[in-house]
């Protein structure tokens, strides 16, 4: 009677949190994955960090050109003489001292001055464009691995509640076939060690159910996390895992592979023309420069403040010739060519090793696709052996352990199932990251 009981308490407990999780389930936000997707885009930080880093890039290039614009300013100034020079000087022989000036000197004036030639200038222009195009692709960049990590989570969500739904079809099994051995041993046809083994297996059932309730609310946890909104928002997710089998199994192995717009090589090329744009740059420096200037002045002196203003005004060119500077643009030209020729290099060993990886997904995937296929046939042979147990069980001709052993093997053929679309979706995901996809 105690143990009967104590089973029938677990029962209860057991099946409440079932009940809460449905409960959780219906007051949820219930969401797509494009949904998840544009929630992420949204809400993240590191989407909103590369939107602000390529406005910060504009701003730069729009600071950049405005070294071609003249630059305007006024300027004044007002001196007050504390003692004056003395000019000493002989007039018919006999020295005099002068003082010059007037106790009060006043200046104003407006100025402006730009460059004419100047092809140093003209190329770090064409630099700060291609600051902006790394920008660019660097928010490119966030995007797409925003969007592989929202899948990956998203999958992960779909995965534990499939293997809840496992668990809780192992679960009412094991009760079920409890309650039946519970009857032919209160009726005399049973064992004790039949009726003990049966409430065993219900025990060994519950943790697994707990860990798989527990492993849907980490799964969500990590997708909101993802996703960048609250952690205490009830979201829940749409689908099964199973329905992306049809995608796993018509997928083409024989897909040429494109790197053409992997985010790292794209950055990788547009640094390479940086630094090509900064040897020309540098190399321009031998270039000499010209420059033009005009300033308008008014300038007033008297020992009172009854000013008399004079007017004057200044138009110049400034011509400006490199000849020596101790080798410094010489050796620049040169470490800026060195780093290119590294950047070339290390571009050839990353693309290969992209290569690589790409070969390495694509052979999971086959095996993913393999494993699947296997798990089908072994889970229709499972499930009708475990059907014939379960009858046999029922009429006495087989035992619980037989009856257990093909409850085993359905388990394990209906998580490999699962667990090889899982794979395929997540590695498929990764997949697109290392292409450059944006969808």
């Amino acid at each position: 009677m105690y143990k009967k009981s104590v089973f029938l308490l677990c029962l209860i407990l057991l099946m409440s949190g079932v009940k809460t999780r449905a409960q959780q389930t219906q007051d949820s936000l219930i969401i797509s994955l494009d949904q998840a997707i544009e929630i992420a885009l949204e809400e993240s930080n590191s989407i909103k960090i590369a939107d602000l880093t390529i406005e910060k890039s504009g701003y730069s290039k729009k600071g950049t050109y405005a070294a071609l614009y003249p630059n305007i300013s006024a300027s004044g100034s007002y001196q007050r003489t504390i003692k004056k020079q003395v000019m000493a000087m002989d007039f018919g022989g006999n020295a005099m001292e002068i003082e010059i000036g007037k106790w009060n000197n006043v200046n104003a004036g407006v100025s402006a001055a730009m460059p004419l030639v100047n092809a140093q200038l003209w190329q770090s222009l064409k630099l700060s464009a291609l600051d902006v195009e790394i920008a660019v692709e660097q928010a490119r960049s966030s995007k797409i691995s925003m969007i592989a990590q929202v899948k990956k989570a998203y999958y992960a969500v779909l995965l534990a509640q499939q293997a809840y739904d496992v668990y809780k079809d192992v679960y009412a099994n094991a009760t079920k076939n409890y309650e039946h051995t519970e009857q032919l041993y209160n009726a005399g046809k049973a064992s004790e060690y039949e009726y003990l083994r049966a409430q065993v297996n219900v025990k060994n059932t519950e943790p697994n159910l707990y860990s798989s309730l527990m492993a849907i609310d980490l799964a969500i946890w990590q997708l909101k996390a993802v996703m960048g909104i609250d952690l205490n928002a009830k979201i829940g997710v749409q689908g099964n895992i199973d329905e992306y089998k049809d995608e796993m199994m018509a997928y083409d192995l024989s897909s040429n592979m494109n790197l053409e717009n992997n985010t790292t090589l794209a950055q990788m090329r547009l640094q390479d023309k940086q630094l090509e744009r900064t040897i020309k740059m540098t190399k321009y420096q031998y270039i000499p420069t010209l420059s033009g200037s005009i300033s308008y002045n008014y300038i007033a002196m008297g020992d009172d403040f009854k000013f008399r203003w004079n007017p004057y005004s200044v138009v110049g060119l400034s011509l400006n010739i490199p000849i020596f500077d101790g080798f410094s643009k010489h050796n620049n030209i040169k470490q800026y060519q060195a780093s290119k020729d590294i950047l070339q290099l290390t571009m050839q060993d990353t693309e290969r090793n992209l290569q690589i990886a790409f070969k390495n997904y694509e052979n999971q995937i086959a095996t993913y696709m393999k494993n699947y296929s296997a798990a089908e046939s072994t889970m229709e042979m499972a499930q009708r052996s475990y059907d014939i147990a379960e009858k046999m069980y029922q009429l006495g001709k087989a035992t619980l352990l037989e009856l257990n052993d093909a409850q085993l093997a359905l388990v394990q053929a209906q998580l490999t199932k699962s667990q090889a679309v899982y794979n395929f979706m997540v590695t498929k995901a990764a997949m697109e990251e290392l292409a450059g996809n944006e969808e």
